[in-house]
């Protein structure tokens, strides 16, 4: 059933009471929503590295190395389906900081083994607390006074992290080992739980806002949050073996680290762009046409044996990810606005992401690179028709 939202109902006042009550963001806490923002998206910017290395320095086969990716992202997953009900119910800080460094613990774990088991449940565990500490971080930019312009912000400061990531990370490893890629990540969730410490912004709710009379998520949401989850199964499925493509087809490990470094700087972009488009571009358009493009990128880079078009797709994918998911979480923030639609952001993502890897492992391994490209397209198709439904809310960002 949906809500109208023209004529808030009593719950929902004071929802949106408590939300527009919290929403000034100083600079420090900004900065470190900003440092648990790049955390917690972590497997947006690693996943070639990442697979890659578990394939390369570990020497499992694509399926072996793409599960334990999927193990990480299934745990954020749950972790997130569990805490994104309540945000409004428990301290953010808190939450974000045991999170992120719970996780810093569990990579930590990471460096001393190869056993596969070991690292399976490690990288479990470390995906149940990231999802934890992104679901508050998320949670609370939806909760602020424009969250499409602080999750702009959010994707500028994922935009340079991903161009240090990409830059330093491959040469680190090809000279140190496996383990380097784990310190790497044992650092950054470090980092980002003495940001939240410190510095995460406190929001708190109304003492009557209660689990039961918080307005029901509307039916629009739902499909937003589908169609997100259908692109980020595509973005995880193919990136996950850019990597091991470019290699694989003779293009070498020094002209496919640029490209990933190239990558890196064009993922400054889409999110800014994306700020300063808010209310010049309909979202509804945005969104539909994120995951068409997406699919046509995918099919350049599987089926190119060129390293030109495999570099050009390559570089900008990721951005067109940003690009659409700004405009998404825009529009789903702004239906939602106590913010608990966002805080599963991490399920939204990562519930595809979770997938991709395994999903992705399963078709190289059975059918080769292209299938991936035709699989694409096929999730595109699902991803335009869920955001088809969002149509219908003429309060979302840019409409």
């Amino acid at each position: 059933m949906q809500t109208d939202l023209s004529t808030p109902t009593p719950a929902q006042a004071g929802a949106q009471a408590a939300a527009g009550a919290s929403a000034r963001f100083g600079p420090a806490g900004t900065l470190a929503l900003m440092i648990a923002h790049c955390a917690g998206m972590v497997d947006l910017v690693a996943l070639p590295v990442w697979v890659g290395t578990l394939i390369g320095a570990y020497h499992l086969d694509p399926q072996r190395a793409g599960l334990l990716a999927t193990l990480f992202l299934a745990g954020a997953v749950t972790s997130s389906l569990f805490f994104s009900p309540r945000l409004n119910r428990l301290r953010a800080r808190a939450a974000a900081t045991i999170g992120f460094g719970v996780a810093a613990l569990a990579f930590v774990g990471m460096i001393s083994t190869d056993r596969y088991l070991a690292m399976a449940l490690l990288h479990a565990g470390a995906g149940i607390a990231v999802g934890g500490g992104l679901s508050f971080t998320h949670g609370t930019i939806g909760r602020s006074r424009n969250p499409h312009r602080l999750f702009a912000i959010a994707g500028l400061a994922l935009g340079i992290f991903a161009i240090a990531f990409l830059g330093i990370t491959p040469g680190m490893i090809a000279l140190r080992g496996g383990p380097t890629l784990f310190r790497v990540f044992a650092f950054v969730m470090a980092a980002a739980a003495i940001a939240c410490a410190l510095a995460f912004p406190s929001v708190h709710a109304s003492h009557s806002e209660t689990a039961t009379d918080e307005p029901r998520i509307d039916r629009a949401v739902w499909f937003g949050m589908a169609g997100v989850s259908c692109m980020a199964l595509t973005q995880a499925m193919l990136f996950s073996f850019v990597q091991r493509i470019g290699l694989d087809r003779g293009f070498g490990l020094t002209a496919v680290t640029t490209t990933l470094i190239a990558l890196g700087i064009v993922n400054l972009l889409p999110a800014p762009v994306a700020g300063l488009l808010e209310l010049r571009v309909p979202g509804r358009r945005v969104v539909q046409a994120g995951p068409v493009v997406q699919a046509a990128l995918a099919l350049i880079i599987t089926q190119s044996v060129a390293f030109a078009p495999y570099a050009a797709a390559t570089s900008v994918y990721a951005a067109v990810m940003i690009f659409t998911h700004t405009f998404a979480f825009g529009m789903l923030a702004r239906i939602d606005r106590t913010g608990r639609a966002v805080a599963a952001t991490p399920a939204m993502l990562m519930t595809g992401a979770a997938i991709g890897p395994v999903l992705g492992g399963t078709l190289v391994k059975q059918y080769g690179y292209g299938s991936l490209g035709m699989a694409a397209v096929l999730i595109a198709a699902a991803a335009v028709f869920c955001f088809s439904r969002l149509e219908r809310r003429p309060h979302s960002a840019g409409v």
